[in-house]
């Protein structure tokens, strides 16, 4: 890719799963990776990683943990944990702020 991508979502926002095998999943941004496209959500995805023992896991074995999705497969939840979408506009201060366009009200 070149140049800089300005995504809609972004750490911490509460996402709905549009498409996929987890598709109406609802879940917390842990992680956006931008170069990718991808976001990981906590609780959707599930993969199983099988792992040699380690400090954290002495007993290593099989542990389950979430794995990235398409950003094109999430939508943002609004303040009512629907899913809408992003827009951005002028807010207080003179700084771009997003807000959900079915609601109009902004996204923190």
């Amino acid at each position: 890719m070149s140049g800089k991508v300005k995504l809609k979502i972004k750490k911490g926002d509460n996402v709905t799963v549009i498409a996929g095998d987890d598709k109406g999943k609802k879940g917390r941004v842990l992680e956006v990776l931008i170069d990718e496209n991808r976001a990981i959500v906590e609780g959707v995805n599930m993969v199983s990683k099988h792992t040699k023992p380690n400090a954290k896991h002495p007993q290593g074995g099989i542990i389950k943990q979430e794995a990235p999705l398409q950003i094109s497969n999430l939508m943002v939840n609004d303040g009512e944990g629907n899913p809408t979408k992003v827009g951005r506009r002028m807010g207080e201060k003179d700084k771009l702020v997003r807000y959900a366009k079915t609601t109009q009200a902004e996204i923190k």
